[in-house]
């Protein structure tokens, strides 16, 4: 069995009707339990709603480009679910600075109201010990997953935090990677110039990483430009194993304890 430790079964793209679906498909693919997560106060209730599934659980958190929507209090809001046993961790959260800031934002204004709703999904987490899902983007340069692993610093050791959809040369994962935390790799490694990436695969020691979809985001080859599905986890696999010199069946089982080792699974 393999998990897809990080897809959106709540968003738009998929319509409601069609989720068991979804994970009948997957499970068909060898692919046995998701996580799906919450990006903004509006769809914290269908993630949990769809986290009902055994097979499913939820991360709850505000994503870095909603912070001018939410209000000042929203990570409040999330605490108020946290103990709710189809919760398994915090996020999606981080720093985006590849999006420009929104109208009446100034890039800096967008930027530091991002940290600080970073910070506050950290002492959350501190709080209920949980473990923390990072997004970091940059159109140039290393700004938001620098800034990301100075805040992770000021946390790292009471919480672990992954760094989801992980595109970035060996010497910042381990960066990441000394400081406790996890890199989780999706469908972009697979892509044919993503060289660079698959040497960070190749690096990682056993235990410092998961597999994700993000789905229905960044669908892996050789189904590239179409919508991606968490069944999809499969072809991320076959790779990440051929790059490894693995077996599938030797990735999934330390993928999976890396897996229960951060997520709570309460169900």
């Amino acid at each position: 069995m393999i998990t897809d430790s990080h897809c959106h079964l709540a968003s738009h793209r998929f319509a409601e009707e069609e989720v068991s679906e979804l994970i009948a498909r997957a499970g068909e693919a060898g692919i046995g339990r998701f996580v799906t997560l919450a990006t903004s106060l509006d769809d914290l209730e269908k993630n949990l709603e769809i986290a009902s599934s055994p097979a499913v659980a939820t991360a709850l958190g505000i994503h870095p480009c909603d912070v001018h929507n939410a209000p000042d209090g929203a990570v409040d809001k999330i605490a108020s679910q946290i103990f709710d046993e189809r919760v398994c961790a915090i996020g999606e959260t981080g720093l985006d600075y590849f999006h420009p800031a929104p109208e009446g934002w100034s890039d800096d204004a967008y930027r530091s109201r991002q940290r600080d709703f970073l910070r506050q999904h950290f002492e959350l987490a501190v709080r209920c010990g949980l473990n923390v899902v990072i997004h970091t983007r940059d159109k140039n340069g290393t700004g938001s997953f620098d800034d990301a692993l100075g805040i992770y610093r000021e946390y790292s050791q009471q919480v672990c935090a992954v760094f989801h959809c992980f595109v970035s040369p060996w010497e910042q994962a381990e960066k990441v990677l000394s400081e406790g935390g996890l890199v989780s790799f999706g469908g972009v490694t697979t892509f044919k110039k993503a060289e660079m990436i698959r040497d960070t695969v190749s690096r990682c020691p056993t235990g410092s990483f998961m597999l994700e979809t993000d789905s229905p985001y960044l669908a892996p080859e050789p189904m590239r430009g179409k919508r991606n599905e968490p069944a999809y986890t499969a072809h991320i696999a076959k790779l990440i194993s051929e790059v490894r010199g693995e077996s599938v069946e030797e990735l999934s089982v330390h993928t999976e304890a890396t897996v229960n080792k951060f997520f709570r699974w309460g169900k």
